[in-house]
């Protein structure tokens, strides 16, 4: 008994030093303060003190200086540009997400901050990496289902009138393509003819929604409508741009877009032609043979429509 009794009470003042080694006492303060938690004098000393290990490649720790900062001076001018600096730190720890999460804030919080449109344009750049980067990660990382869109968004609504914007709604409309989701995606680079019709992305949004088209019409249930409204769009191109790198893109695609719609008016020939409705079938073969003369399709139709009239 004795002897729990003096090894308990050499536990205590072990302990009881430890504690107290991590605890100072401030007469100016007259508290008891953990330089642990404890904070500059003054707001400006502290920025100063978080920005030296920023400057040191020590970010986590600069992290926690700038977040001390804000709690404790959360008015101070100062604050905002802590703010800026742990959406700079949190990058370099490779932390786009949260980075940006934290650039945001200075725009939500401090308006009047004259690093906006730095701000901005970071958070633009954070979006093009993450839109480089597998969905699913940053899915995971961020626990927002699509933070790609939603980084973009927040360009958008922080600076609609900025060059950014139209390059979002066009970044967007990538990622979404990307996904399969080809009427969303049309969506968004409609915007962009719409509301930016002087803006340098309207060429490449215009090309974007006649590829839209032309994916949405290679799917099981193939649809002539997107197949004949994306070839006149990318006719348009053709005519509007004829020399352009996107006018070699659209010059291929309208020739695979005839065709498909070529093989898909010979199909339907033959299916009424098997059910002896060769009134029908003659329409389809003589629409190949009109509308697609240069098409090995029609070199076909025209076979089909030899061998028919002759019977």
């Amino acid at each position: 008994m004795k002897r729990t009794f003096l090894i308990c009470l050499v536990a205590f003042f072990v302990l009881s030093s430890q504690v107290y080694a991590y605890w100072i006492w401030t007469p100016e303060t007259r508290k008891w303060l953990n330089p642990k938690y404890s904070v500059k004098e003054t707001p400006k000393a502290q920025l100063e003190f978080a920005k030296g290990f920023l400057d040191q490649g020590q970010y986590k720790k600069a992290n926690n200086e700038f977040q001390k900062l804000i709690n404790y001076y959360p008015k101070a001018a100062e604050a905002a540009e802590a703010q800026y600096y742990m959406g700079e730190s949190l990058e370099k720890l490779g932390e786009p997400y949260q980075a940006f999460k934290a650039f945001q804030k200075v725009i939500d919080k401090y308006p009047f901050s004259e690093r906006i449109t730095e701000i901005i344009e970071r958070e633009f750049k954070i979006g093009e990496m993450l839109l480089e980067q597998k969905t699913g990660f940053w899915q995971h990382l961020s626990g927002y289902e699509y933070p790609v869109v939603e980084v973009f968004r927040a360009v958008i609504e922080n600076a609609p009138y900025s060059k950014f914007a139209p390059a979002s709604y066009y970044n967007i409309g990538l990622f979404l393509k990307e996904l399969g989701g080809f009427p969303e995606a049309k969506v968004e680079f409609d915007k962009i003819v719409t509301e930016y019709p002087q803006s340098e992305w309207v060429d490449k949004a215009k090309y974007q929604i006649a590829l839209c088209e032309y994916k949405a019409s290679l799917k099981p249930d193939y649809d002539q409508t997107n197949s004949k409204s994306a070839t006149e769009k990318f006719e348009e191109i053709l005519k509007s741009n004829p020399d352009t790198e996107l006018s070699q893109k659209a010059k291929a695609t309208v020739s695979e877009l005839k065709n498909k719609d070529a093989e898909s008016n010979f199909i339907i020939a033959k299916y009424y032609e098997k059910r002896k409705l060769i009134d029908s079938a003659k329409i389809y073969y003589r629409y190949i043979i009109e509308n697609y003369p240069d098409n090995k399709w029609a070199a076909k139709a025209q076979e089909r429509l030899y061998i028919i009239e002759k019977k």
